[in-house]
């Protein structure tokens, strides 16, 4: 979900030496409802040619379901829901979640997507610890 760290964790995770992706930087594209979708043949390609002992990869988006089968973990990242709300207003690096439709659109993936999310991931970790902390937590959780 927008605003529970996708990003810093994955900055971090690289940082570490890991290889990490952030599929909102090239591995998506936009729809004309404002949403986006992962680029499946991207996506496809980077899983069969990542010779990596670990990748990590960070994104939410509806097509992602059909690449679950793939990935020996999911973890779902995520914070209270005022948290997440604060972190949209007061970031400078996306501007995702400030107009009122966004906000809107994010209050209801937040009802009714993060609970699929949840459904389906293998872990979840609450990203209101310190970044290193959580970021530790996932590298335990999937035994990195």
């Amino acid at each position: 979900m927008s605003g529970t760290g996708k990003s810093s964790v994955i900055r971090e995770l690289i940082a570490r030496g890991y290889k990490a992706v952030d599929t909102d930087d090239g591995w998506v594209e936009p729809q004309p409802d404002g949403r986006q979708m992962w680029r499946e043949d991207a996506i496809k390609e980077l899983l069969a040619t990542e010779d990596a002992d670990v990748l990590f990869l960070a994104g939410c988006e509806e097509n992602q379901e059909k690449f679950h089968p793939q990935f020996d973990h999911i973890v779902l990242l995520s914070a209270p829901l005022e948290t997440l709300v604060e972190r949209l207003a007061t970031r400078t690096n996306n501007a995702y979640g400030k107009a009122p439709e966004e906000l809107r659109r994010f209050l209801d993936d937040v009802e009714t997507v993060e609970p699929l999310l949840r459904r389906v991931a293998s872990h979840e970790v609450r990203t209101t610890a310190p970044l290193k902390e959580s970021v530790t937590t996932i590298l335990r959780l999937v035994g990195a």
